[in-house]
């Protein structure tokens, strides 16, 4: 990969491509249905830039527990410094069995996502949360709740109790503490994101916390209701957590741009995945100060690694986000949602979503969605 490139992603996605671009990407399989997932969400991204004229570089490299096992580093120093020549990341999954089973491991993979995200300052997970018509039977809610449903939940990911100090337990084991801690700067970032993606939306954020109780929460209702007004244009809701798990399962066409802190984002976002009717079928975003990385929602499904049966439109989806967010290429991103709907609304899926009907391999579903896209 040409190491002259510009490593600063975009925070926020173009409204208007820029033509022919040359596209350089870090691709990050990981562990368990990981690489099969992410290849046939690279074979989509070749097809796309043949089909647009567009140049893609690519380069693997190694992250979660095949990383430990290689160089015994879950995020190695040579995985950073290719994200961080990178335009983009595209990962797969983290997680492995013989670290889950083992209380004793000092080393984990889920510590090198922790420490992906803290070293190319992923701060905002992006997750939209959309029904799919074919799915909705599928969704623990009433298809009336959920059909239409589409909205958006933005998660700060390097602040909070995840990463506050000081964080441990007393030396007679009987007491554990979590420090909770955020900064201004880091609450007006996530903020101003949520804004402008708001008002590339529907024009409405909820910002969700517990300011009723928590010391973090006020601080972060005092700044929203300070920048609020420099975005007249959106409305502006404030709802305490507990009250924004009650909605999304109530009322989840409410929302439009959702924006919290991390530890109640880690649980609202989770909750509100499921309303779609497969967890297949989600990818996220998260936004860096230096490369943002595009992955599925879904974990590494360790069960199915190497069968061939795993869901890949998660990650082709994320690959659609990539498109958008870090190149700000719409139509290009399109037109993968496009091939995805049309692949479900053929049946061209995977066992987990084709509801007794026939099932399609990981690799089937990839192909399809290549020969969708270069028609």
């Amino acid at each position: 990969m040409n190491q002259q490139i510009n490593s600063q992603s975009q925070a926020i996605p173009h409204l208007v491509g820029q033509g022919v671009r040359t596209l350089n990407i870090a691709v990050l399989p990981g562990d368990g249905i990981g690489p099969e997932i992410i290849e046939q969400a690279l074979n989509v991204t070749k097809a796309v830039c043949r089909k647009f004229g567009h140049k893609l570089n690519y380069e693997y490299a190694l992250v979660g527990a095949i990383a430990i096992d290689q160089t015994g580093e879950p995020y190695p120093r040579a995985t950073h410094d290719l994200c961080m020549i990178s335009d983009a990341a595209l990962f797969g999954a983290i997680g492995d069995p013989k670290y889950d089973n083992n209380p004793s491991a000092k080393v984990r993979p889920e510590q090198g996502l922790l420490k992906m995200r803290k070293d190319l300052g992923l701060y905002a997970n992006i997750r939209p949360v959309t029904t799919f018509p074919s799915l909705l039977h599928k969704s623990p809610l009433r298809a009336d709740l959920v059909e239409g449903a589409d909205f958006m939940c933005i998660r700060e990911l390097t602040g909070g109790m995840y990463f506050g100090r000081p964080q441990g337990r007393s030396e007679d084991g009987n007491t554990a503490y979590d420090t909770c801690v955020y900064t201004r700067e880091e609450v007006e970032r996530i903020l101003h994101l949520a804004y402008k993606y708001a008002r590339q939306r529907r024009r409405k954020v909820t910002v969700v916390d517990k300011a009723n109780v928590i010391a973090t929460s006020r601080l972060w209702r005092q700044i929203a209701q300070e920048i609020a007004p420099q975005y007249a244009d959106v409305e502006t809701e404030y709802m305490f957590v507990d009250n924004a798990a009650m909605r999304i399962i109530q009322c989840p066409k409410s929302f439009d741009v959702l924006v919290t802190e991390n530890l109640f984002g880690d649980i609202l976002t989770d909750e509100a995945s499921v309303i779609t009717g497969s967890l297949g079928m989600l990818p996220s975003a998260s936004i860096g100060l230096h490369t943002s990385v595009f992955e599925p929602i879904h974990g590494s499904y360790p069960q199915a690694a190497g069968k061939n049966i795993a869901n890949p439109l998660a990650t082709v989806l994320s690959a659609a986000l990539m498109f958008e967010y870090a190149f700000g290429m719409i139509e290009e991103g399109k037109l993968i949602r496009d091939a995805v709907t049309a692949s479900m609304e053929t049946g061209i899926v995977t066992e987990d979503i084709a509801d007794g009907a026939k099932a399609c391999s990981t690799s089937e579903v990839g192909e399809w969605i290549v020969n969708y896209v270069l028609r």
